[in-house]
């Protein structure tokens, strides 16, 4: 198992930037792709970053060119720097745990989110 516990959320304006860690603890850490993942009132959580157990990332679209994944399999963190931050960026910022399953990842470990707010 793995528990996960995000920081560095707050309030900044837009054109900002923030940078969000999240330490993992437990066991295993390596085999696990890790992503962020956001969720604004009224919105459904959304896919933000992801970074394989390989190092591979990967971005959705809205935040390429801005954000930045990365991960330390030695100190069991995963970190986004969010640059050039919007208006449109606020929102609970999570950061989740997966293995691959068939051609999907499954997140199965959640953390609890930490707020980001961009002011205008």
């Amino acid at each position: 198992q793995v528990q996960l516990v995000e920081s560095g959320g707050g309030l900044v304006q837009a054109g900002g930037s923030l940078r969000l860690s999240c330490a993992a603890s437990g066991r295993t850490f390596n085999p696990y792709y890790l992503g962020w993942f956001r969720q604004s009132p009224g919105k459904q959580r959304e896919l933000v970053a992801a970074v394989t157990s390989d190092y591979k990332t990967s971005y959705a679209d809205f935040v390429k060119g801005r954000f930045t994944i990365s991960r330390d399999n030695a100190k069991k963190t995963v970190d986004l720097q969010m640059n050039s931050l919007k208006y449109e960026d606020t929102a609970v910022y999570y950061c989740a745990a997966g293995v691959v399953v068939g051609p999907d990842v499954r997140y199965s470990y959640w953390g609890r989110g930490t707020q980001v707010t961009v002011s205008s």
